[in-house]
């Protein structure tokens, strides 16, 4: 590991709070393999354990940008910026808005980074309400001061809507029987703790299924989540803008942690990087496409068992990279 992933890794996630560790950090250095002078984009910052990294290696001549909804990550920068060797500045906004935003103003970057899903300072808050295994009012927001919580979801939605939520986004086996409950549950009274939503999951799902396949309630958890901040909807503008941004020769690295993130990027790079759109069974090209980009990673690129035994969140990740074609 070098010297830079060693220092980011003890950095903390929260003042006073447990150690952040940036998932799949040495990856995604070698994979975008950022150089000195280069531009950075880390829509995602989170604790910024991978921007801080990414900025030692474009150095004083780099830049970097950071881009996240929630105000916690302000601190963070707040804490890091101190220590950057580069100039840095945040965006508050989510990732596709903040891309947006510098898009109209006409920046490009070399380096494009995404690390989709949960950070490590959201789901060690309690109070956040992300976690199924700790009491806390049931929330979700990534950005607390706007939107819609899980809670009022739960408590308004239909059972159609939430049915179709854990089915599509929480790949939820009993979907139909939770989402029944819930509505059940509500008409007596309103649910507003996590403690209230794992325990109408629990008396929901068939006994056997409380001990297989990890905590009965993950799933419904991560639905709940997905719909509350809109994370399908945000990646899918923020991939072409994402791509549009990167000079020739750029790369763009997402990390993903669910099946439907990675379909998505892995669907979009690799429509990027196909070219040619004409039936197989034409004998010339006709539509004269080219490749956009070329796939750096062939196969989504995973944790290896010592970064999983010191830091179980790797366990789902998954690291893809494209590189924008030259000029």
């Amino acid at each position: 590991m070098s010297a830079a992933a060693s220092r980011i890794e003890v950095a903390p996630a929260t003042p006073g709070g447990a150690p952040h560790v940036p998932v799949l950090l040495d990856q995604v250095l070698a994979l975008t393999a950022p150089e000195p002078g280069e531009a950075v984009v880390d829509c995602t910052f989170g604790a910024g354990g991978h921007a801080a990294a990414l900025a030692d290696r474009v150095g004083p001549t780099g830049s970097l940008v950071g881009i996240d909804r929630d105000p916690e990550a302000a601190r963070h920068f707040e804490a890091r910026i101190a220590h950057m060797p580069c100039p840095a500045r945040l965006v508050r906004a989510d990732f596709a808005t903040g891309l947006e935003q510098l898009a109209a103003d006409h920046e490009q970057a070399d380096i494009v980074l995404m690390d989709l899903g949960l950070s490590s300072m959201q789901v060690d808050t309690a109070e956040r309400g992300f976690s199924y295994s700790r009491q806390a009012p049931l929330d979700m927001r990534m950005d607390p001061s706007t939107g819609t919580s899980a809670a009022d979801l739960v408590n308004t939605a239909s059972e159609q809507d939430l049915t179709r939520w854990f089915r599509e986004y929480g790949e939820e086996r009993y979907a139909r029987q939770i989402a029944r409950a819930i509505v059940r549950r509500r008409d007596e009274r309103p649910i507003a703790t996590t403690r209230d939503l794992v325990e109408v999951i629990r008396g929901a799902v068939p006994t056997p299924a409380l001990f297989a396949g990890g905590h009965p309630a993950k799933r419904v958890f991560q639905a709940l989540r997905i719909e509350v901040n809109d994370e399908l909807g945000i990646l899918e503008r923020a991939l072409p803008l994402a791509f549009d941004l990167l000079r020739p020769g750029g790369r763009l690295a997402v990390i993903s942690f669910h099946s439907l993130e990675d379909r998505m990027t892995k669907r979009f790079m690799r429509d990027l990087s196909r070219g040619c759109i004409c039936p197989p069974d034409m004998p010339v090209c006709g539509c004269g496409q080219l490749p956009e980009g070329r796939m750096v990673t062939p196969k989504a690129v995973k944790a290896v068992t010592g970064e999983v035994a010191a830091n179980p969140r790797a366990h789902s990740a998954r690291l893809r990279v494209i590189r924008k074609g030259d000029a």
